[in-house]
């Protein structure tokens, strides 16, 4: 196996101490091993390395991932998404969903987010799958469709960040509301007049925290 021992390696790490308050902070949705991000991060770093040289596209390392019980490994499964984006295209785009929907909670799902963004912006047939999730049964798969294009500044596509937006006012679930906000505040940052008009147009149907996070930098 290309990744060889990683896992025990990551293991290794762990601190019980600190893992209490981690599994706390994501309200005991799952264990932890106490292990931080950066730690986290360079245990895998030179593994992640090799598969993105050579290529490697394993599902099967990210389902191994995510059938541990200890949340480290199911972000080390998202971080290695993360590292060989740049060779994912839409054909992968069905398994990506599903660890979108597996032990799904913010933290894997927003660094999911990052590969699906990154595969929209070369593939623009990924675009009608967006609007697809954005009216979704399951909301973080919408949330998904909603933030997909953070950071993409002038690579924004207004129509389709509005049509994805629009379909998700009048919602009370939080995870949705933040995300409109995010994705406005972000592109506020490039066009604030269009987060501006977009906002006057839709206040009576926005959440508050969406208008608060949206206007934050205006």
């Amino acid at each position: 196996m290309w990744y060889g021992n990683l896992f025990n390696e990551l293991e290794a790490l762990q601190n019980p101490e600190r893992a209490i308050p981690m599994a706390a902070y994501m309200r005991n949705q799952f264990p932890f091993l106490g292990i931080a991000a950066d730690p986290r991060k360079s245990v895998a770093k030179s593994y992640f390395l090799i598969a993105k040289k050579n290529k490697i596209i394993d599902f099967d390392f990210v389902e191994a991932c995510f059938q541990k019980e200890e949340r480290e490994f199911h972000l080390m499964g998202v971080d290695y998404l993360l590292a060989i984006q740049d060779i994912l295209t839409p054909d992968h785009l069905h398994l990506v969903k599903k660890y979108i929907l597996t032990k799904s909670w913010w933290d894997t799902v927003d660094g999911l987010d990052g590969v699906i963004g990154k595969m929209s912006l070369k593939f623009p047939e990924v675009k009608k799958m967006m609007l697809e999730w954005s009216q979704a049964d399951n909301f973080w798969l919408r949330r998904v469709a909603i933030d997909h294009q953070l950071l993409f500044k002038t690579k924004t596509d207004e129509k389709l960040l509005a049509e994805i937006i629009i379909n998700n006012l009048g919602q009370k679930e939080f995870f949705i509301n933040k995300a409109i906000g995010w994705a406005l505040r972000d592109y506020s940052k490039t066009n604030p007049e269009w987060v501006r008009t977009f906002i006057e147009q839709y206040h009576n149907e926005m959440a508050p925290l969406s208008i608060r996070e949206g206007k934050k930098y205006l």
